[in-house]
């Protein structure tokens, strides 16, 4: 009857799975109510075969929980540390604290520490007293490091080039006409909302100013007339947009472009070839910049005239603080460095032209069309990285850039 008692009040039994560093393994059988401590020494017996000569042998091992890497605590229990059947636990030894040092050590390493202290400004400035002065402009050396996206723009006007030639080549010519002449056909921005245009005239301005306004202002009635308010007096108000005098013929030019596109496609590989690089180029002028109306006004404030400011806000992107920058600088790259390319003969630009995926990409018609997407329009960039088809060939000419660059 006593035994039975015990048996009943001696909680559940678990089996628990033990492991060892050296990849022995077994099942330990406890109660609940068994300590953790209890628990480590049947370990440690089952795992040098008999009883522990050395009592410091308890102390000097250690039981982790595998799942969680919790070290078990000695006096809590098994269901204190919650601890379910067939559970992993490791039976690891515990590594030894470190020796401490001896006094004659301690204070030879306060010694090695007091010489190998940094030397202070005067010692610095007798040591190099001797050597040359020079002058080094850290300006310049900081723009020796060429700007990944200034470097691009180049980079791009170069590959155009030779895309457009690669892509003449192609029997499937006559659809680049088709996607070029339909771009030129959706580009909308060079089109004036005639009902925001017949409001400011009933205001009575003119309807070449009105027009300017309009397209500063990407159609916004408020805006352009404010704008056309604040520069009444402005000599230089009715001075057209850049591009804008030559647009009558730009659409003219498309137009012509688009019907002899189907006369291109019979044509021999030359005509075809100058065809389409005639049509890209007017895309590319078809596709004028359009300042940001409020960075003009806030630049004109400053005392900038607004040809200049158009100029500064094209070379940096509608960067307004950038755009700042360069009227009160040197105004470096100008903004007929815009159109030109890279040195085809530099080193750069043969690296990319070698790589197997950008010679791949300057096949794909979507890669030209993503590279003068991107001339005009910098801030596409991160939309054609993220695309399947250009991303790989962007990636390519980035690492590339920054190889080079970095030696």
């Amino acid at each position: 009857m006593f035994v039975q008692e015990e048996k009943i009040f001696a909680g559940k039994v678990l089996k628990i799975h033990i492991c060892t560093m050296d990849g022995a393994e077994w099942l330990e059988e406890v109660t609940e109510d068994t300590t953790v401590e209890k628990l480590k020494e049947k370990c440690l017996k089952h795992y040098v075969h008999g009883s522990l000569e050395d009592p410091k042998t308890l102390t000097h091992h250690k039981l982790i929980h595998a799942a969680t890497e919790r070290v078990l605590t000695d006096a809590k229990t098994v269901a204190d540390e919650n601890l379910k059947d067939r559970e992993v636990l490791l039976l690891i030894k515990k590594r030894p604290p470190p020796t401490p040092p001896k006094t004659a050590e301690v204070g030879s390493d306060e010694k090695k520490k007091q010489d190998t202290k940094a030397p202070d400004k005067d010692a610095i400035l007798k040591a190099t007293a001797s050597l040359p002065t020079r002058h080094t402009d850290r300006t310049v050396t900081q723009h020796n490091i060429r700007d990944f996206q200034t470097e691009l723009r180049k980079i791009l006007v170069s590959l155009i080039e030779v895309a457009q030639k690669l892509l003449a080549l192609n029997p499937d010519a006559v659809e680049l006409f088709k996607k070029a002449n339909a771009m030129l056909d959706e580009d909308d921005e060079d089109r004036v909302d005639e009902t925001a245009l017949q409001q400011l005239a009933e205001m009575g301005f003119p309807e070449s100013r009105a027009i300017k306004a309009l397209r500063l202002n990407h159609m916004s009635v408020t805006q352009a007339m404010e704008w056309l308010i604040e520069h009444v007096d402005d000599p230089s108000v009715d001075a057209p947009l850049p591009g804008q005098e030559s647009s009558g013929a730009a659409v003219v030019a498309a137009s012509g472009a688009a019907t002899g596109a189907a006369a291109a496609a019979t044509s021999d590989e030359s005509s075809r070839q100058d065809e389409l690089t005639e049509i890209f180029k007017r895309i590319r002028r078809k596709r004028e910049f359009r300042p940001d109306s409020r960075a003009v006004v806030a630049l004109m404030e400053m005392g900038f005239g607004e040809k200049e400011v158009i100029d500064a806000l094209r070379v940096n992107n509608n960067q307004q603080d950038a755009a700042c920058e360069w009227l009160l600088g040197d105004r470096k790259p100008s903004p007929e460095d815009l159109d030109k390319g890279i040195d085809t003969n530099s080193p750069l630009f043969q690296a990319i032209l070698e790589n197997p995926v950008v010679q791949l990409g300057l096949t794909n018609p979507k890669t030209l069309l993503a590279f003068e997407d991107m001339l005009e329009n910098p801030l596409n960039s991160t939309q054609w990285m993220n695309d399947p088809e250009t991303g790989p060939v962007m990636l390519q000419i980035s690492r590339i850039f920054q190889t080079l660059n970095r030696t």
